[in-house]
């Protein structure tokens, strides 16, 4: 069986879909049953939830697949509780990172922000936003574990799958940590970069979603050395691609204004190579204007110029396409089921060659 680029995902997105629709409306009734007034949280995760790539999902059901998994009900619910990771990781990413839209819509802080303007409440709408904002993301946190125990999978599977699922939420919080650290102590360079990004995005994005496809599947050992070797050059390729994307993606691609990562001061790979790369005279203007909230659309196209002239984009695109060598290099064992291979080997272009 061959796949078109984003088909991998597309095959498994309406079952996710379905599983998180299920989840989210038994839970919430439950919602209401404490009190109308929590109708906004409902909504706000509700929206949240209803979009993104389904990238981890997709990963975890290869994973499981290319284990010898069968197509059954239990994997797609297990696949859509990280999901739930995800919308709490991105909750609390748009909190920490001050960050107005996420997907084109208001970030989640600030939906709760807009709600307590409009309804005229005491204090300030802006720490009830990112205060209501924090909860959320917790309860995405606990309804990811919810939805994993009530996938129904067999019980030895699930707690073999403990493993990676348990590690997968511990490196996470760990690399956002890192990726924070880095944005304040501002003396890091390329390698302390992709040590953010291998914790925080290659692990967390292909490698981890893998082994617990592999782990429900019974076959964590043998499985997990070549996803490693799979999705940790992946999973950086991914998050470089996304890191180009906040510096040069197309407003209407990405949902998010032109050069908002540069607004945000956020560290990335091609900050890191454009400080690394350009004349002091330079680095210190792009310092001076990184992070700056109130950038001009003319000034965006001046750091945008200063990362391509000095090499920096090339040098990102270059490792993009070294990592999905590796990737790619990797899917050759024979260990991996054949409609899962060609799965997985299609996935490495609609991770890295997107537009958004």
């Amino acid at each position: 069986m061959s796949f078109s680029a984003s088909s991998p995902v597309s095959f498994v997105r309406a079952a996710v879909d379905g599983e998180i629709a299920r989840f989210l409306d038994r839970r919430r009734a439950q919602l209401l049953e404490v009190g109308s007034e929590l109708v906004p949280v409902a909504d706000a995760l509700e929206a949240m939830l209803a979009g993104g790539k389904r990238l981890r999902p997709a990963f975890c059901y290869w994973g499981w697949r290319g284990a010898g998994g069968a197509d059954v009900a239990g994997i797609h619910a297990a696949a859509a509780s990280l999901e739930f990771l995800q919308a709490c990781a991105l909750i609390h990413d748009d909190v920490i990172d001050n960050s107005d839209t996420r997907r084109g819509l208001p970030a989640t802080h600030k939906r709760l922000e807009s709600l307590h303007a409009a309804s005229g409440w005491t204090g300030s709408a802006e720490a009830f936003g990112r205060g209501a904002a924090i909860l959320i993301g917790d309860l995405c946190l606990a309804w990811s574990e919810d939805l994993y125990q009530a996938s129904g999978l067999g019980p030895e599977a699930l707690q073999t799958g403990r493993v990676p699922f348990d590690a997968m939420r511990t490196e996470v919080m760990a690399g956002q940590y890192l990726d924070m650290l880095e944005q304040v102590r501002e003396d890091g360079g390329v390698e302390a970069t992709l040590r953010v990004m291998h914790y925080k995005a290659a692990k967390y994005t292909v490698q981890r979603p893998l082994h617990l496809g592999a782990a429900l599947a019974g076959r964590y050992d043998d499985l997990a050395p070549v996803y490693t070797d799979y999705g940790l050059p992946l999973g950086v390729a991914f998050q470089l691609r996304d890191d180009i994307l906040g510096v040069f993606g197309d407003p209407e691609q990405t949902g998010k204004p032109a050069g908002d990562d540069l607004r945000e001061g956020k560290r990335t790979l091609i900050v890191a190579e454009t400080l690394e790369r350009t004349g002091s005279a330079d680095r210190a203007e792009f310092l001076r204007h990184l992070g700056d909230p109130l950038l001009s659309a003319e000034t965006v196209e001046w750091m945008r110029g200063a990362a391509e002239d000095c090499g920096a984009l090339a040098a990102c695109e270059r490792r993009i396409d070294d990592y999905v060598a590796q990737a790619t290099a990797a899917l050759e064992t024979g260990r991996i089921d054949a409609t899962a291979r060609s799965a997985l080997a299609d996935l490495v272009v609609a991770a890295t060659a997107r537009k958004h």
